[in-house]
């Protein structure tokens, strides 16, 4: 049988101007600053006149730990907001903006797929509305103040050694993690060891998904923390005086992008953090924005929920003051195969006791999403081939863990694929059964809190980390930075820091390698095991597949 692909269905798309689709929110003509025909940013002074409006339910989409078999976050998250559409619901959904890392290394783009999508697909996939390129110009123009300071006579006597501020760029460069800069004379400055991160680990990038305005973007990149003196003062941003400069490189890309879905449906795509390296969510202003004009906002976290679920809860909605209704939890039928030991290439195969072994990384996920008092419902994203006996055991599984498994069609059929689930998540989200609390309270010490984090998320015995790490971070509290959160950043594979560890594993140990204050956006990284914050491109990069066809249209995007 033969499927069409995303970037094909992509293609066929019957899009609707983008005034139509703001109509439908209530957003003017007037307030909207178009990008072409079919994607615009929504004005600040609009934003900011909705306000006192009341807010409508929020919907997180998460998932189990990702594996080669797929699961579908994304489309999931798209099919369910068209979903509601289709069964009278007014609702909106909030996804991350795509960065080209991925696009070109292997894990592709994020604009859902199959008959749940968000379109335009080529631009979302590539470069869109410029945010991201407004981010690193951003990131780099406070690289070059610092060591333009430094070079005209550093009145604020930086110590060379201690600046932490390192540049990005947003594509996958693995030659880049480790540079010496300013090799050449006297001419180019004083030459250090420094390195390059991909752009969606910037804490600007962080910043910006959650500032609540202009103002408060400013001030935030005002308090960045981008090296220290000899005597160990922290020189931040506003020091440099970057932080105005900074602000209007960002202007436009504070404003949130209003897209559509396959159905016509509204969609807000806006910031791009990843969630194994940041905090992995869309921006607060689009979530806040869609939550005053629609009844329903479906969203999504990035990776598994020991990460992009966890971030979510514990950064994004404490800074934002949101409170999750319902919980989706979705995953495959192909995916609990390869959690249960079947290899890749096996997976065309029935394997009901395969199925339910590696059932076991689901639960855990669903455990520890209702551990922060939200209900959760999965969404089993079926794939051709799926038998009914798997599917059967994977809904038994979920029952004995008191939720509910919704088998789920959106790829193949839209939203006729999806109704049961939206009608579930509706009701669930109506009854005021969520109870959203946090995992730790601001008070907690910052080592308490990521050990917090490695034992009730993922099932850790013990955090590793040397008398080095401990001291930074009671000299973090000790300077007034122990109520912030932690952003854990971890593999995405696995619940332990061993890519290869699938399924649920105990008994494991989280080595810290390194910590990180990221001062601006309010939070601590925890750098775990062998993760990356700047990724390199894999032995055959997807880059090799993308082309523009005879026809001018680009192929390979998917």
């Amino acid at each position: 049988m033969a499927f069409k692909t995303d970037i094909e269905i992509a293609r066929e798309a019957k899009k609707k101007p983008i005034q139509e689709i703001g109509k439908k929110l209530g957003i003017g003509s007037d307030d909207l600053v178009p990008y072409g025909h079919d994607k615009a940013k929504v004005s600040a002074s609009f934003i900011a006149a909705q306000k006192d409006k009341e807010d409508g339910k929020l919907i997180l989409v998460t998932a189990i730990n990702p594996t080669p078999a797929g699961e579908g976050k994304t489309t999931t998250t798209v099919g369910l907001g068209d979903g509601l559409n289709a069964i009278g619901k007014k609702a909106a959904i909030c996804i991350r903006e795509a960065s080209l890392g991925p696009c070109f290394g292997m894990k592709g783009g994020a604009a859902g797929g199959g008959y749940a999508q968000v379109v335009p697909m080529e631009d979302m996939n590539l470069h869109f509305t410029g945010d991201f390129h407004a981010i690193t110009s951003a990131h780099n123009l406070l690289s070059a103040m610092i060591d333009n300071h430094i070079y005209w006579g550093n009145a604020l006597e930086i110590d060379q050694r201690r600046v932490v501020w390192r540049r990005v760029m947003d594509m996958n460069d693995r030659a880049l993690r480790d540079i010496v800069s300013s090799l050449g004379g006297v001419p180019n400055g004083f030459p250090r060891q420094t390195g390059f991160d991909i752009t969606v680990a910037s804490e600007v990038m962080a910043i910006l998904c959650l500032a609540s305005d202009l103002e408060d973007l400013q001030q935030r990149l005002g308090r960045i923390i981008v090296a220290y003196t000899r005597e160990r003062k922290p020189i931040t941003c506003a020091d440099i005086k970057a932080d105005g400069a900074m602000t209007v490189l960002l202007k436009d890309a504070m404003q949130p992008n209003l897209v559509q879905t396959l159905e016509n449906n509204p969609a807000f795509v806006h910031g791009g953090p990843f969630a194994n390296i940041a905090h992995g969510c869309n921006s607060v202003v689009a979530t806040q924005t869609a939550l005053k004009l629609a009844d329903y906002v479906v969203t999504e976290a990035g990776f598994g929920a020991d990460l992009g679920a966890e971030k979510f809860m514990n950064i994004k909605c404490r800074h934002a003051g949101l409170a999750p209704d319902t919980v989706v939890v979705v995953a495959t039928i192909r995916a609990m195969k390869m959690n249960g030991g079947v290899a890749r290439q096996d997976l065309g195969s029935e394997n009901v006791e395969a199925v339910q072994e590696g059932c076991a990384n689901l639960g855990r996920h669903v455990e520890n999403v209702k551990g922060f008092g939200v209900p959760v419902v999965v969404a089993i994203n079926h794939f051709h081939g799926d038998t009914d006996a798997e599917i059967n055991a994977c809904q038994d599984y979920v029952a004995t863990l008191g939720s509910e498994a919704i088998l789920c069609k959106h790829w193949a059929d839209g939203s006729a694929g999806v109704k049961e689930l939206a009608t579930r998540v509706a009701e669930i989200a109506d009854s005021g059964a969520s109870q959203f609390q946090t995992l730790y309270p601001n008070e907690m010490g910052l080592f308490a809190k990521i050990e917090t984090i490695a034992k009730r998320i993922y099932r850790a015995d013990e955090v590793l980390a040397d008398k080095k790490i401990r001291d930074q971070l009671r000299q973090w509290e000790e300077a007034g930075y122990g109520h912030l959160p932690i952003c854990m950043a971890k593999t995405q594979y696995s619940f332990s820091t061993d890519p290869g560890l699938r399924g649920a594993p105990t008994g494991h140990s989280l080595p810290i390698r390194e910590v990180r204050l990221s001062a601006g956006a309010g939070f601590v990284v925890a750098i775990c095991g062998e993760i990356m914050t700047m990724p390199g491109l894999p032995k055959k990069p997807s880059a090799e597949a993308i082309m523009l066809n005879d026809m001018g249209n680009i192929e390979g995007l998917f």
